[in-house]
């Protein structure tokens, strides 16, 4: 028996999410999140089994919630739900300490697949993201430019890209303003980059923020 939390911003998702997860007798209960913050209030206030997690949330990102997750609630295992492709987020998500990685438009078969694989103590990855985890991504010729980023600098990444300063970032993630920096500086070094507004550009033109 599984109690399931779902973090989504969109109250039309979270409606359709829950629906769904209603066919799974195994389900005694579903609680609902509208941001981050609210997500980490549920998960402190009471045992879950399973999050449903967006990417977009909207006071922070949900690789931040998922960090937070893997450090403070490593009895809940989380499924990644997003807009953004497999390519785009998966193996982030995954390297991250995700369960699972699912785009928004997957069938609501698979969404009931993953659930209950993920539920009974087993990972779930797409085709798609099987195939991406048993590449080289150094030697794959296709491989995102910023796939080249460890997990701390493509989370400082995504908080440049979406227009976040410095000191702000710092303050959000109990760092520095000098650590922030040089990571902000290996960033632009390894994608080649010169400025903030390269990043944001890069981010935009690969879909990484909206």
């Amino acid at each position: 028996m599984a109690k399931i939390l779902i973090a989504d911003d969109h109250p039309a998702v979270r409606a359709g999410l829950r629906q769904l997860l209603k066919e799974d007798p195994s389900v005694t209960e579903i609680g609902e999140a509208a941001s981050a913050d609210e997500t980490l209030t549920c998960l402190r206030s009471g045992k879950w089994e399973m999050l449903i997690l967006d990417i977009n949330m909207p006071d922070r990102s949900g690789l931040d919630v998922l960090r937070n997750v893997r450090a403070s609630h490593q009895d809940t295992k989380v499924l990644v739900l997003s807009c953004f492709s497999e390519r785009q987020y998966g193996l982030s998500a995954l390297k991250a300490g995700a369960s699972g990685y699912l785009p928004k438009e997957c069938a609501p078969e698979d969404l009931l697949t993953a659930t209950r694989m993920i539920l009974r103590g087993r990972r779930y990855v797409s085709p798609d993201l099987a195939e991406m985890l048993a590449c080289d991504p150094k030697a794959t010729s296709d491989q995102p430019l910023h796939g080249c980023l460890s997990q701390r600098e493509f989370q400082i990444f995504c908080k440049i890209a979406a227009g976040r300063a410095v000191s702000a970032i710092g303050r959000e993630l109990c760092l520095s303003v000098k650590t922030v920096s040089t990571y902000r500086s290996r960033i632009l070094e390894k994608m080649n980059l010169l400025t903030n507004a390269d990043i944001t550009t890069y981010a935009l033109r690969n879909e990484l923020i909206q």
